[in-house]
């Protein structure tokens, strides 16, 4: 009975090399199917963050409006939400919570401001990850 209990192990009791680099394979397989749909929520979910972002400064915007009696200038620029431009009455402000600095888009750039817009009040954009006009997936630019 004392040589059952004190068996030697035997040589099958590991995983070969070939039994390795079939997990790392099918692994690998995983990654490089699984990885890119990850990538593309998270390039979608800045993409939607800059769509709500636009719509809470729309909503400042319509609110300076609101107090002014007008949209703020191109020169005045979105900084008219946290400080009052000069030689304007009824402002009420500041108008965005934010420690009183205007936020920038989720890829770190500024948004861009113009009024009057083309046909409408005022053009609100994101350029998007490249920070520049056009493009097209994470790159193209969200406009109100």
């Amino acid at each position: 009975m004392n040589s059952l209990s004190k068996k030697k192990p035997s040589r099958e009791a590991g995983f070969t090399l070939i039994e390795l680099l079939v997990v790392l394979v099918i692994l690998g397989l995983l990654a490089g199917l699984v990885g890119p749909q990850v990538l593309s929520y998270v390039g979608g979910s800045k993409t939607k963050s800059a769509k709500l972002q636009i719509e809470q400064l729309s909503a400042a915007l319509d609110l300076y409006r609101l107090d002014v009696g007008r949209y703020p200038t191109s020169a005045q620029g979105l900084k008219a939400l946290v400080e009052s431009p000069a030689g304007t009455n009824g402002w009420h402000g500041p108008y965005l919570a934010k420690g009183g600095t205007v936020p920038a888009d989720p890829w770190n750039n500024p948004f861009t401001y113009r009024a009057p817009g083309q046909g409408r009040p005022y053009d609100l954009i994101s350029l998007g990850r490249d920070g520049r006009e056009g493009g097209t997936g994470e790159d193209e630019d969200v406009r109100n």
